[in-house]
């Protein structure tokens, strides 16, 4: 009796000095937030992270600041996130590549979806082959004809990034050998491209767009399931018949552990933003696609690829 006397006393008190988890749980967030960029300051992911907070703190009543911890093609500050508390205060915004594809490929990394809980999709950064503005393959089919005759040199962001996946891909589907040459990032690629150094570059197609537009390069294939906005009379390799798909989604994440109702919180302000007309005219800005993804849609394209690059990496490590 005496047991549950005090259990009872206990709960009582708990709930006149307003700590209850239900109670915390409602007033969520009660403190100002972070957003964690894990790439440089002042790249379009810190651009977009920005705008995210400043619509997200219209929907949350709090503050949220963005802070770039960048290095490692974003492990650091995905690491950083990791290890911080789960209450939610938390963020990140990244595409998802330090998540699915770098744990593949770095020895010793734990990230994974199992220690970061993937919160909203955002945008889409589509995927492209681009060529000189004077280059001899006016299409994709051309270019891959050439390439059966003869070993092409391309440049990518490096051998574990999305880019570079994507030419993977149609190197077993389309049975080439083609010669990779890995920069850092997307614009040392383009810039040999123009210099004549390069037959083709596999990019992000925003990092090519504006020499696109200024007639000095050619965008001939996307990777997504679908084709650019911005370049709707460019075909994706799948409508053309080729199995060659690497999608390059961005979102937020939170460390595994956040409670439920902040979640649900947090998911609701960040589809508020997502419908925002400052988070569509930096997408636009920038040659992104909007396409939020829920917590549920979004967990599970962040599992679902995490799967698919590990697979990716066995079969690549099989072939050294």
């Amino acid at each position: 009796m005496n047991i549950w006397r005090h259990a009872a006393s206990l709960v009582m008190g708990l709930s006149c000095l307003g700590v209850g988890p239900l109670q915390a749980q409602e007033h969520f967030p009660n403190r100002p937030l972070t957003i964690i960029n894990p790439w440089a300051a002042g790249s379009s992911t810190d651009v977009m992270a920005r705008t995210l907070a400043e619509e997200m703190h219209k929907q949350l009543g709090q503050s949220i600041v963005v802070i770039s911890r960048e290095g490692g093609s974003g492990v650091i500050g995905m690491n950083v996130l990791a290890q911080s508390p789960a209450d939610g205060l938390t963020m990140a915004f990244t595409p998802m590549t330090p998540i699915t594809i770098q744990p593949h490929y770095i020895k010793g990394l734990k990230l994974s979806p199992d220690v970061v809980q993937p919160l909203c999709g955002v945008t889409e950064n589509i995927l492209g082959v681009s060529v000189r503005a004077d280059s001899p393959y006016k299409t994709i089919e051309e270019l891959i004809a050439a390439a059966k005759q003869k070993s092409l040199n391309y440049g990518s962001p490096g051998p574990n990034s999305a880019p570079f996946l994507a030419i993977d891909q149609l190197e077993r589907d389309q049975k080439l050998q083609l010669n990779h040459i890995p920069y850092k990032g997307d614009a040392g690629s383009i810039q040999e491209l123009l210099a004549g150094r390069l037959d083709f570059v596999s990019s992000i197609a925003a990092s090519a767009a504006p020499q696109v537009r200024a007639g000095k390069l050619r965008l001939l294939a996307v990777t997504s399931e679908h084709r650019h906005p911005a370049f709707p009379d460019i075909p994706s390799f799948r409508e053309l018949g080729m199995k060659v798909q690497e999608d390059s989604f961005a979102g937020l994440f939170v460390p595994r552990g956040v409670p439920e109702a902040a979640l649900a919180k947090l998911d609701d302000a960040c589809a508020k933003a997502t419908r925002s007309g400052s988070v569509k005219r930096i997408a636009q800005s920038g040659d992104q696609v909007v396409h939020y993804q829920s917590r549920q849609q979004w967990e599970k394209r962040i599992t679902t690829e995490f799967r698919k690059q590990g697979e990716t990496a066995k079969r690549n490590a099989s072939k050294n």
